[in-house]
């Protein structure tokens, strides 16, 4: 996407930047959000919410920022005048409360996936921001990568025929004690890891299922695992008697790849979901096979220039609170089918899916960041 000819007319007409509070600095929000700011030229960091009070104090000496809160202070925050926007980093379970009070404070939300733990907070989150006037978007970074993007117009482009099969893993081994392994805090494979594979096979196929199945295992002598599943396949049978499959874990190497299969030939993508890093391409028809890299990417970037631009230019955004809620909806369903052992019949309303046009190329942040009392989200395998 050419950036210049994007923002032609904000660069004319208006030239302030949205002004965000982090509210949660936990692993990847110190890791990878913070750090993508510098690439973004029409967003900045105003203020950060934490109970932290070491993290607040260096994070915010790191970054330059001079407001910070306490949760107990959220709305102080929201009410202070000094921001536009809130990107919330929070766990799971906390999404849906800390989006309502922004948007009952007229403030927009970036919220990461998942949206929330069920369909019910979806739709509170969506009526909130509808209610008050201000946008909605789900953290999905891969909807603005030029691999992924690219995916979708090999299979529209006919160029592998008729894809009929979506084959998926994404596996790593995460550090004990990390909240992705807390129940209670709306952990567990799919909530985390495997929405990735159930937001591609949506995107890919271009259409939503209709019925999935899952089931789960677990090594007995792992404590890491005493809350949630290590592991988790699933089938999803969309319309047109097409089928995606995929495992995701927290117990195995780390691995990131999809495979499209059409009746003409194949597509691989590996690494699919990584936030940062080159995203590879082998395209296979018959005996010919051929390779493309795309190169790394600033792809939290991406998701806050493209965030703050619908808010100038009043636009709405895509990926949607909509889009957020069908992956829920999903996930709600896999659980169901992990506890009666049965396939389990979804009824979605078709969304908006992502084009080629939303493609963002900004440079990959070169330097690592310290980070402040924060567990790694993996472990080396």
């Amino acid at each position: 996407m050419d950036l210049d000819k994007l923002f032609q007319p904000l660069a004319k007409n208006n030239t302030r930047k949205i002004r965000y509070a982090i509210v949660g600095l936990g692993w990847f929000a110190q890791e990878a959000a913070l750090p993508s700011f510098i690439h973004a030229d029409n967003s900045e960091v105003i203020a950060f919410v934490s109970d932290d009070p070491e993290k607040k104090e260096e994070v915010a000496k790191h970054y330059g920022v001079e407001k910070t809160y306490s949760y107990d202070e959220y709305e102080q925050c929201l009410n202070s005048g000094e921001i536009d926007a809130v990107y919330i980093a929070l766990p799971n379970h906390l999404h849906c409360e800390y989006t309502v009070r922004a948007a009952n404070a007229g403030i927009h939300v970036l919220c990461e996936k998942p949206m929330a733990i069920n369909k019910d907070e979806c739709e509170q989150m969506i009526q909130a921001c509808q209610t008050n006037n201000v946008k909605l978007m789900i953290a999905y970074r891969l909807h603005f990568e030029e691999g992924n993007l690219e995916a979708i117009n090999t299979v529209q482009s006919g160029e592998i025929g008729e894809v009929r099969i979506f084959n998926s893993l994404f596996t790593q081994q995460v550090t004990p004690d990390n909240i992705r392994i807390q129940k209670e805090k709306g952990g567990g494979t799919l909530y985390d890891i495997g929405i990735y594979c159930i937001n591609a096979a949506r995107y890919l196929f271009h259409a939503e299922p209709i019925e999935v199945f899952a089931t789960s295992a677990t090594k007995k002598d792992d404590d890491r695992f005493n809350e949630v599943a290590e592991m988790t396949s699933v089938i999803l049978r969309f319309p047109d008697e097409r089928l995606a499959t995929f495992t995701c874990s927290f117990g195995a190497a780390s691995v990131s790849t999809y495979h499209l299969v059409g009746t003409k030939g194949d597509l691989r993508v590996d690494p699919a979901y990584s936030w940062q890093g080159e995203i590879k391409h082998t395209h296979t028809i018959g005996k010919d096979k051929k390779e493309h890299s795309f190169k790394s990417r600033d792809q939290l970037a991406a998701e806050f220039v493209y965030f703050s631009d619908c808010i100038l230019q009043d636009q709405d955004p895509e990926p949607s609170g909509m889009e957020g809620l069908n992956d829920v909806c999903i996930i709600n369903a896999l659980h169901h089918s992990l506890e009666t052992g049965d396939f389990v019949k979804v009824d979605l309303d078709d969304k908006e899916k992502p084009t080629v046009d939303q493609s963002i190329e900004l440079p990959p942040v070169k330097k690592k960041p310290d980070t402040v009392n924060v567990i790694p989200a993996s472990q080396k395998s």
